[in-house]
Order: C-alpha cells, then structure tokens, then sequence
C-alpha cells in the first residue's frame, strides 16, 4: 500500500519561522543570564533619593579616618538642634575611635556602615564582598551595640553583584543626590551653595567628617541655616524611607556613577 503526504507550504514556513524564534530566544536568554535580574519585579537598587512632597533632606557624613573632625561637626549638630542625623562610618575607623563612636551613639543619631577595607567591592570575588560586609557589621554592633543596616560603599562604588549580595545580608545600599564635594576642599562658599541650591525634597546629602574635609566644618553651620530658611526639615535615611514611597532614583550598575566620593 502506497501513502501519499501533502506538505502546505506556508505551514511549513510558519514551522520553521517558529522554531527558529524559539531557538534565537533561548540563545539570548543563554547569553543574557547573568543580566536577568535587572528585569526582576523588584532587584536590590542603591538608593539615591526618596520621593516625596515633604520638604525633609537627610544630612549624610561618611567617617573613615582622622579624629579632628568628627567632634567639632558633632557640637555644630548639637548647638542648631539638629537631631536626625546618618553617620556612616568604616568599622577600623570605629574599632580605633571608640570615644567619638560613643558620642555619636549618645547623641542618637543613626549609625550605617562604610564598610571594612576603604576599596572598591565591585573589583572583589562574591565571598570577599560578603566578608567585607560582614566583618564590618560585626565590629560595627560590638561598638554600638546593634547591626545596622543601611550601608555605603566605600568611594561609592557598586555594581549589581554587591547590591544582591547586600540585600541578603540585610542591607540597604544607600547613595546620595546631592554631593557638597567637600571631599575637595573647593571653599566654604563652594559647599554651601552646591547644598542649597542642589536640595530637594527627598534628598540625601553627602557630606564627610573625615580628617581629609578641612571645610565642612566651616559650612555646615549655613547650610544648616539656610535649609531650615528653605522650609526643610532633617530627617535619619531610615526616617526617610519608612515614611515615603521608596520607588525613587536608582542605578545597578556602577558605570552610571560619576561623582565618587574618594577621599571620605
């Protein structure tokens, strides 16, 4: 007995077309796997600002090394009565620097961490990442007595690996919006006016306490003043984002990043 098949060949084509997109789509998605979880519902993002209507900024210090600083922008804080305050500080920093670690705590403002080695963690293997991170949350809770958990990279410096590896030890990475550069020491009037003029609602403020800032000092007691001029209230980074919608500027990868703050 003979069979006889008759092939369509539009059918045929459409087959073909078919499995052809079928098999491109596996390639990307092959090429394209390490990349996935920039589409994901809700990826680890560093924070840069909040949205909101209020008209609150976070004042921001990073501390990593020095002790001729901290003190004297601690008193500026205390004498304009400004209570919502993030520090955030390197865990050798603190390790050697207990008193003014004490004094920070005593005052209530909100402690983050800085991290461990003062490098770039995006240049390190998964395990040393975590271990920087780690190491320094340890030292960082003996010295105040909680973990924290709000941290800022050293120099700013991120990319989609150390945000994932963040979130899973209960971190947020947290940037800024406003960078007073005065880990430049470009002049007092310089800070000032980059603050003032750059705020918004919603903002984090980047500024140091590190020895290597001979300025900040020096403008912090304006800005102060004229930010509660502007109708600002300060508010912690945590304060921040528990009061407004977090859905706010983000980046995952470092090569959006321009302005590093490398001398804090």
């Amino acid at each position: 007995m003979n069979y006889f098949f008759v092939f369509n060949g539009r059918r045929i084509k459409r087959f073909l077309f078919l499995a052809l997109t079928a098999l491109l789509s596996i390639a990307v998605i092959w090429v394209e796997k390490d990349n996935l979880s920039v589409f994901a519902p809700h990826p680890p993002a560093a924070i840069f600002s909040v949205p909101t209507e209020r008209k609150v900024v976070a004042l921001t210090f990073d501390i990593s090394w020095g002790e001729e600083r901290a003190e004297p922008i601690l008193e500026i804080l205390k004498n304009k009565g400004v209570k919502n305050v993030t520090f955030f500080l390197s865990s050798p920093w603190s390790k050697t620097h207990p008193d003014i670690v004490k004094k920070i705590v005593d005052a209530g403002y909100e402690i983050g961490s800085h991290g461990h080695k003062h490098d770039n963690y995006s240049q390190y293997s998964d395990s040393e990442i975590q271990k920087q991170i780690s190491v320094a949350d340890g030292i960082l809770k003996e010295m105040t007595g909680k973990s924290p958990n709000l941290i800022r990279m050293p120099n700013g410096d991120f990319d989609k690996r150390v945000l994932r590896i963040a979130e899973t030890l209960n971190y947020k990475v947290i940037q800024w919006d406003t960078d007073s550069l005065d880990w430049k020491n470009p002049g007092v009037n310089t800070i000032i006016q980059r603050v003032i003029t750059k705020a918004h609602p919603g903002d984090i403020i980047l500024m140091h306490a590190s020895d290597s800032c001979k300025q900040t000092h020096l403008a912090l007691p304006t800005i102060i003043d004229q930010l509660r001029a502007k109708g600002f209230d300060f508010v912690t980074v945590s304060q921040m984002i528990d009061q407004t919608d977090t859905q706010g500027k983000t980046v995952q990868d470092k090569t959006a990043w321009n302005e590093l703050a490398m001398l804090d």
